[in-house]
């Protein structure tokens, strides 16, 4: 069903001399970024205010949410590979719709890079699969299911509208976007994941079949240019197959299916530089389909290394608390992301309070030994919000 090698597009691509490098893809950014869609708000209500600015014969309205929300697509290009894409099947994952907008923006420039792959290819984007979700800033839907887990019942109508757009347009390749949790390093490096990406199973033997294979391959020309903007910052996810997930379906109805994962860089609780890095990974996996994928670069994929559950927001290392008496400890803060007035604020949560040898903080403070109390001056507790705390009777306020 989908397209390995495209020879004619090759060729096309050959005589253009064409190269969708790091370099150029960062050159242009700056002039097709959305600049009406920023942090990590976004709703139906936003990317409608864009919507306008694109040809109307472009956009459709697949269907309705719980709520009536229309949920939309986008049609770019006319060529023969069709590639189906969505972004916000989880409300609360925005990045990869921002990264969205950025690459439509570019569709339009009649650049010559991005010609090519509209020549070769027909893109159907889904912007916003769970507007209810999105509104509410959750993950799930208003009904409280998980959409990425209603691909076999199909009990939800933005499920349905996925699953009827993938059966009218059908697709050779799909490109499930989501975004993931601060808490994911890559490997034991010490190294935030930015980016992640999973070839799903298709099986409970988690085959190697010629649709995962293709999708690996695709993953891997990405991380081969992603690692010359974030060495060793990209990472896998475990291929445990549930076909409850949309992505595992797909992968088991034959088509090579790529999950996006955009998660922390370095001080982006905004995730505007996860955003730009996003829009380089779309853009360079929509190239590698456009030329022809070559299913040989599948092993690559096996050297991304595996996701970890090895971060915290913030750690505060070395620190007594009441209960501890001489005996040093680590404090581990999350933020809690919440919805207030339209503005997501990080509200700082102790997690743990145990020695953490073996994680890392995006930020770490040295409490060199210090008693480190909560803002009442009382003990610290895992489970507490805390605005600010104090080491040795001191205010730190080490939050965003």
């Amino acid at each position: 069903m989908f397209t390995i090698v495209n020879y004619q597009m090759i060729t096309f691509v050959n005589q253009l001399n064409l190269v969708m490098t790091l370099e150029h893809l960062n050159s242009i950014y700056s002039l097709v970024k959305t600049p009406e869609l920023f942090g990590r708000y976004i709703t139906n209500s936003h990317i409608e205010k864009c919507l306008k600015k694109f040809p109307q014969s472009l956009i459709s309205t697949i269907g309705y949410s719980v709520e009536n929300r229309p949920i939309y697509s986008l049609e770019f290009g006319h060529g023969p590979i069709k590639i189906l894409l969505w972004s916000q099947m989880h409300g609360n994952e925005s990045t990869t719709t921002k990264a969205l907008f950025d690459c439509f923006n570019l569709f339009e420039t009649n650049n010559v890079i991005p010609n090519s792959i509209l020549e070769a290819c027909t893109l159907c984007v889904i912007p916003i699969l769970n507007p209810d979700g999105a509104e509410r800033y959750t993950r799930i839907n208003v009904n409280e299911i998980d959409l990425n887990r209603d691909a076999q019942d199909l009990s939800q109508p933005e499920s349905r509208a996925l699953r009827t757009i993938y059966d009218s347009f059908q697709p050779d390749y799909c490109f499930n976007l989501h975004g993931q949790r601060t808490i994911f390093g890559v490997g034991d490096l010490g190294v935030s994941a930015t980016l992640s990406f999973l070839s799903p199973s298709q099986d409970d033997k988690r085959s190697l079949t010629a649709n995962r294979k293709a999708a690996m391959s695709v993953i891997a020309e990405i991380n081969s240019v992603l690692q010359e903007e974030i060495p060793n910052g990209v990472g896998r996810y475990d291929d445990g197959f549930n076909l409850n997930c949309v992505g595992d379906t797909f992968q088991n109805f034959g088509v090579p299916t790529l999950l996006y994962e955009a998660g922390h860089y370095p001080n982006d609780y905004n995730r505007e530089e996860v955003r730009r890095l996003m829009f380089i990974a779309i853009m360079k996996g929509l190239e590698v389909i456009s030329k022809g994928v070559d299913v040989s670069h599948y092993n690559d994929y096996f050297k991304i290394p595996k996701n970890s559950k090895s971060f915290y927001d913030i750690i505060i290392r070395n620190g007594r608390v009441i209960d501890s008496g001489s005996e040093l400890t680590d404090i581990a803060i999350q933020y809690k992301e919440t919805l207030k007035s339209n503005m997501i604020e990080f509200v700082p949560v102790v997690e743990v309070i145990s020695k953490l040898d073996h994680f890392n903080g995006h930020k770490e403070i040295d409490a060199k030994g210090s008693l480190v109390m909560n803002a009442e001056n009382s003990e610290l507790k895992a489970g507490y919000e805390n605005d600010f705390v104090l080491v040795n009777n001191t205010k730190i306020s080490p939050f965003i």
